[in-house]
């Protein structure tokens, strides 16, 4: 689809993504009661916007993030004090970068998997894990306070790549998976389903199996009904 001058990428991407939805629906592929459909995304993506205008949606808007990204957990609570004293409760609680491992608190579980093509996969999740918005890009018009969207920050580390090429790790973000076992593992491997996809196209679409996860083509999607 082409984007005409005056069209916000992230509210388009979010229209196409309800008439999915919707036809998905439609055509019996997701009923009440279903587990959510999860929507991935690679990092071109503003994940949390998506997340913001899908909130209505069983939609689990699953994705990847740039490694030098920094994510916030919850605000810690405010000390008991009389109420005449006033303050205002903090909206971002400890910092975690990506790029400096002394900021990661204890995740919350961590999963080990044996997989066929990429070996040992190994994933560190914490739960409640947001973007510190700001007034400006897609957001600079919206009113009033910022959101805080909270989802599940997973580290994604696998042995190798299919052709034995060596992997960074992968950071993911997804709006609905909570922390069990069983909900981690089902975030990170649609995530790893949908990169087995991209590389499987033909080489006129892009080189196959080089080093990183960083080749499959950012501004893909792929959308997995449960």
């Amino acid at each position: 689809m082409r984007l005409g001058p005056a069209d916000d990428a992230t509210e388009v991407t979010a229209a196409q993504v309800r008439g999915i939805v919707a036809r998905l629906a439609a055509a019996g592929h997701w009923r009440e009661g279903d587990p959510d459909i999860i929507v991935l995304f690679d990092s071109g993506y503003d994940l949390t916007r998506l997340a913001w205008l899908l909130a209505g949606l069983p939609v689990d808007v699953t994705g990847r993030l740039r490694s030098d990204r920094v994510m916030h957990c919850p605000a810690p609570p405010l000390p008991a004090r009389p109420a005449s004293t006033g303050g205002r409760r903090p909206r971002h609680g400890h910092k975690l970068a990506f790029g400096e491992p002394a900021t990661w608190p204890d995740p919350a579980v961590t999963t080990v998997t044996d997989t066929a093509r990429y070996g040992t996969a190994t994933a560190m999740a914490w739960p409640r894990l947001h973007q510190r918005l700001e007034h400006r890009g897609s957001w600079e018009g919206h009113p009033g306070e910022l959101p805080v969207v909270e989802g599940t920050l997973i580290r994604l580390q696998v042995d190798h790549l299919p052709g034995q090429r060596d992997a960074e790790p992968v950071w993911l973000w997804s709006s609905r998976a909570g922390t069990t076992q069983e909900e981690v593992d089902r975030a990170w491997q649609a995530f790893l389903r949908r990169f087995d996809l991209e590389t499987s196209k033909p080489r006129c679409c892009h080189r196959r199996g080089l080093s990183a996860l960083s080749l499959v083509p950012s501004r893909s999607v792929f959308m997995l009904a449960a």
